[in-house]
C-alpha cells in the first residue's frame, strides 16, 4: 500500500516530532509498505523518509521545482517527482497514495489535511485518513471542527471521514483497517497503454 504521510518541515520543533516522523517511516517500510512524502530532506520530512529507506522501505518523493531550487530535494528517493508548484505537488501525491497519514505539523501540513479531510466528507474518496497526534497538537482542530458541526456548518458524518490515533501502531491500525488495492504492475500498465 503507498501510504503518503504529511508532516512538518519547520527546523523550530521540538526532537519529538523529529524522532515521531523515524518512527513512521521504520514501522511503514516494515510493514511493507512504500512511503509517498513531500519530497524534502529538511526536519520531520526528511526523517520519515531516510528512516523507511534504513528499513529497507521504498520512497516517492513529490517536491515542486522551487524547493528543489533551494536545494531541500531529497534525491535519495527510490523516484522522486518534480512538480511545477504546490498545487500540483498535491495532485500528484494523492493520485499515487491509498492512505494518509498527518503527523504533527504547521499551516502546511493543515493545508493537506483539510483538502484529502474534505474531499473524503464529500465522497470523492473513501482511503483511510488518519491523524497522528501524541502530544495533543490538534486537539483544539478537532474541539473547532466539533463546534462547526454543531453550528451546523459540517456535514454530520464529518467525523466519520477521519481517525484519530494516539500511537504508532494504533495508526497503522486504523490505516490498514480495510482491503489493500491491486494495483497494477509497472509492465501491465504499459501493455494497457500500448
Amino acid at each position: 500500500m503507498n501510504i503518503c504521510v504529511f508532516c512538518a518541515s519547520s527546523q523550530t520543533i521540538d526532537r519529538k516530532y523529529v524522532d515521531l516522523a523515524a518512527e513512521v517511516g521504520t514501522e511503514l517500510a516494515r510493514r511493507g509498505h512504500i512511503l509517498v512524502s513531500g519530497g524534502a530532506t529538511v526536519s520531520c520530512m526528511g526523517a520519515v523518509t531516510s528512516a523507511a529507506r534504513a528499513a529497507g522501505g521504498r520512497t516517492i518523493g513529490v517536491i515542486p521545482q522551487v524547493l528543489v531550487d533551494i536545494e531541500v530535494a531529497d534525491h535519495d528517493s527510490s523516484e522522486l517527482v518534480v512538480t511545477a508548484d504546490m498545487r500540483e505537488r498535491k495532485g500528484v501525491m494523492d493520485a499515487r497514495s491509498d492512505a494518509f497519514l498527518v503527523l504533527p505539523g504547521g499551516i502546511g501540513t493543515l493545508e493537506e489535511l483539510f483538502e484529502i479531510w474534505t474531499s473524503r466528507v464529500l465522497g470523492i474518496h473513501d482511503r483511510p485518513l488518519v491523524v497522528l497526534d501524541p502530544w495533543g497538537l490538534y486537539e483544539p482542530l478537532r474541539a473547532m471542527v466539533g463546534h462547526m458541526y454543531d453550528e451546523g456548518f459540517t456535514r454530520p458524518d464529518v467525523f466519520d471521514a477521519i481517525s484519530f490515533a494516539s500511537t504508532v501502531e494504533e495508526a497503522f491500525a486504523h490505516l490498514e483497517s480495510r482491503p489493500q488495492p491491486v494495483r497494477p504492475s509497472v509492465a501491465e500498465l504499459g501493455e494497457a497503454a500500448g
